[in-house]
């Protein structure tokens, strides 16, 4: 009993995804006697639905956060575990299967509604007693409760997309894991990659002319504008990149591990499917963007900053265009401006 009381205040003192993840798999391998337990996403990217591996904890380990920063792919496919994937069409509780060495594996979805995009996976050679799944039951109802408010808390209330706080954390954080082999010199621009150099970006998207949308056919059609653009952001973009509201009509994107022609491919995708859309009543809108790699050795500020040019760049150069902030600097279209990166930005 005190273990479980620890647990449980342990895991609701978090107000960090990671921080939730990593105490529910260590509460449930404890109680369980597991050998290996997980927390899966479950997403949807092409028609197919993949799961991945947000936290992990084998026996004898500690615990840890899987799949920060990488992605060059939306996971593993659901297909190669039969009985989730039924369990997960029927909308069942949870799911076992029995495999080499007897061991036994058992997916608890976590179901909000009819949907589950989180799933836990607990594996053991002895049977699961009906008392170890009532407690683990209860587990989980906590987990998803804080998971929810979580969520509540991450997402903008206008079009659902994640909030500009949580792109602060996220952007801090990713910038603090080491990517590069050595910094660019002082006074220098930042090194260009390579076409097929693989490295995380930012794009900044704002919506061309939003306020003579606003003007011209009121706020409320304003907002349906910016509700659609958030759905085509979301349908624009892989299951592994993050798609923030930044404030007003301004969008911001962390495409996750790619290349800059890969990169470059799927933010002018989407910015082609905005422009091929109908907007109802309004017709016809745009959006200019402007993106950058992720170094480590630049700061939130800088790394912002540098997006924030690529697009002011594009957005007095025409509109609906992408641009990328290196390309510029090469091209001696852009200057270089020396950022306070000291200075509070967030």
């Amino acid at each position: 009993m005190d273990s479980l009381l620890k647990h449980m205040v342990d895991m609701t003192g978090h107000r960090d995804h990671a921080m939730l993840d990593i105490s529910v798999v260590a509460a449930v391998q404890e109680l369980a006697a597991a050998a290996q337990t997980r927390v899966l996403s479950i997403s949807t990217f092409g028609g197919r639905q993949y799961i991945r591996v947000r936290a992990s904890i084998n026996e004898g380990d500690t615990p840890r956060v899987e799949d920060l920063h990488d992605g060059a792919s939306p996971g593993e496919p659901l297909d190669n575990y039969p009985e989730l994937t039924a369990c997960l069409a029927r909308h069942e509780a949870s799911a076992e299967a029995c495999g080499p060495g007897c061991k036994r594996t058992l997916w608890l979805p976590i179901w909000f509604g009819d949907k589950a995009t989180t799933c836990l996976e607990i594996v053991r050679e002895a049977p699961y007693h009906a008392a170890i799944i009532h407690t683990i039951t209860g587990i989980i109802g906590v987990y998803r409760n804080f998971q929810n408010l979580l969520d509540y808390s991450e997402r903008d209330s206008l079009t659902g997309l994640l909030n500009r706080k949580t792109f602060e954390d996220q952007l801090a954080r990713i910038l603090q894991a080491p990517a590069e082999p050595e910094p660019p010199l002082p006074g220098q621009p930042e090194r260009r990659c390579s076409q097929g150099e693989k490295k995380g970006w930012l794009a900044v998207v704002d919506v061309d002319h939003f306020k003579m949308v606003n003007d011209t056919f009121g706020h409320l059609y304003g907002d349906e504008v910016l509700i659609l653009i958030a759905n085509q952001l979301q349908a624009s973009f892989r299951a592994q990149d993050r798609v923030f509201r930044f404030g007003g009509e301004e969008f911001v994107v962390l495409l996750r591990s790619t290349t800059l022609e890969h990169a470059r491919r799927i933010i002018d995708r989407f910015r082609t499917n905005v422009e091929s859309y109908q907007f109802p009543q309004v017709g016809k809108v745009t959006v200019s963007i402007g993106f950058v790699s992720l170094s480590p050795y630049d700061s939130p500020v800088v790394t912002l900053g540098h997006a924030d040019q690529a697009l002011y760049y594009a957005k007095t150069h025409g509109r609906n265009q992408v641009c990328h902030y290196n390309e510029l600097v090469e091209r001696g279209l852009l200057q270089t401006v020396t950022t306070n990166d000291t200075a509070e930005f967030f």
